[in-house]
């Protein structure tokens, strides 16, 4: 909970793995930031973003209001610059999850409405600060105080100053995603911030909340929503390698399951992970399910473990560097480099350093840089 005007062991798919159908990963768990997201391919008319299709935790609704959000700003701080819909999402996110478990209408608004706890100084979620009420209820449906409202989570007295009517109904509303939205973005932009520079970033979401654990948190949605809405150019891949790349990264947004994933596409897993955790109800992928589905696509039939599948094609060294891998080609990750039975997770390399990925339980299939698990191993060319 957030308030306005400055406040604030180990191991993967050993042998012993191969008793669990044959499952191929579990990366090792150390250091990751909760943010994780990614993005379907495909673009979509309900609302989707342009840049390569929706973020796949994003209702489509609330992603066009960040969109429409950016597009709008400019009318009223014209000398903003740098204002992207990865910032508002960023936000939002921590904010109020994007609103998940709301409706959202056409026009915006949400419901049930989102309050946050009731700011009286009694240090209930946190508030320690007693805020007198400004809207007689207008907004946060009490006049016995304030409390944050909407999906960004203003404070009615903030809204006040900032707030602005981003649908066209002659009602600028914080309950409303398009006003919610565009609001956040005057807000963020100040008197007219350069958001492209990372030091007037930082001081306009401390703006929002002075805490450096909120900044770190809102920055690290920020980079990975920036970076999953970067589709890969494959203007120059064609053939079966194309196939392969386009099946894989159509996958983006499904989650990662325990032994989920066949030749048919995305599939129940099973128990449980070396960290516990079941797929065994979660519709989806692991890392060798999804290399098994997308080379199936381009008629080669995969081994189901990363390990076996390191046996496939010809392999490149890991003493060659990642340089070497092209565009298609498996690319393998290991407890003890060199050993190919330790190999405990697999991706498909797209290009420009990324990889199409299914990370480890919690986390759904999207683009990663090559070194973001450890112990690369090497790839495997198969076409």
């Amino acid at each position: 909970m957030t308030r306005r005007r400055g406040r604030k062991a180990t191991w993967g798919c050993l042998t012993v793995m191969l008793l669990f159908a044959a499952v191929c990963c579990a990366a090792p768990i150390s250091g990751v930031i909760s943010a994780v997201v990614a993005l379907q391919s495909a673009a979509r008319d309900d609302g989707g973003i342009a840049e390569g299709g929706t973020a796949a935790d994003i209702p489509p609704r609330m992603l066009t209001a960040y969109k429409e959000a950016v597009q709008l700003v400019g009318r009223y701080v014209p000398r903003c610059r740098g204002m992207r819909w990865p910032i508002l999402a960023g936000i939002a996110k921590v904010e109020s999850n994007h609103a998940i478990g709301r409706t959202i209408a056409g026009n915006g608004d949400i419901r049930p409405r989102i309050y946050g706890v009731l700011l009286n100084g009694s240090g209930a979620g946190g508030n320690t600060t007693a805020f007198p009420d400004t809207d007689n209820g207008r907004w946060d449906g009490t006049a016995s105080g304030e409390r944050a409202v909407g999906p960004f989570q203003f404070l009615p007295s903030t809204w006040e100053g900032i707030g602005k009517d981003a649908n066209g109904d002659k009602t600028a509303d914080p309950h409303n995603a398009d006003d919610a939205a565009l609001g956040a973005a005057v807000y963020l932009c100040g008197n007219g911030r350069d958001l492209t520079k990372r030091s007037q970033l930082e001081a306009a979401i401390l703006q929002y909340n002075h805490s450096t654990e909120y900044l770190s948190n809102v920055l690290g949605w920020i980079d990975q929503y920036t970076t999953a809405a970067k589709s890969p150019d494959l203007k120059n891949v064609s053939g079966r390698v194309r196939t392969v790349l386009e099946t894989a990264l159509s996958q983006r947004g499904v989650p990662y399951s325990w032994g989920g994933g066949s030749t048919n596409g995305p599939s129940t897993g099973i128990c449980c992970s070396p960290s516990g955790k079941s797929g065994a109800d979660i519709t989806g992928f692991d890392c060798s399910g999804l290399t098994v589905y997308a080379y199936a696509k381009a008629g080669i039939q995969l081994p189901r473990t990363a390990a076996a599948q390191a046996g496939v094609g010809k392999r490149i060294p890991a003493s060659l560097g990642t340089s070497a891998l092209k565009a298609g080609d498996l690319v393998f990750y290991a407890y003890a480099p060199g050993h190919d039975s330790t190999i405990y997770h697999v991706g498909i390399y797209v290009g420009s350093g990324r990889m199409v990925n299914a990370a480890r339980p919690g986390t759904v299939v999207r683009l990663d840089a090559v070194d973001a698990m450890s112990g690369y191993a090497g790839g495997a060319r198969l076409l």
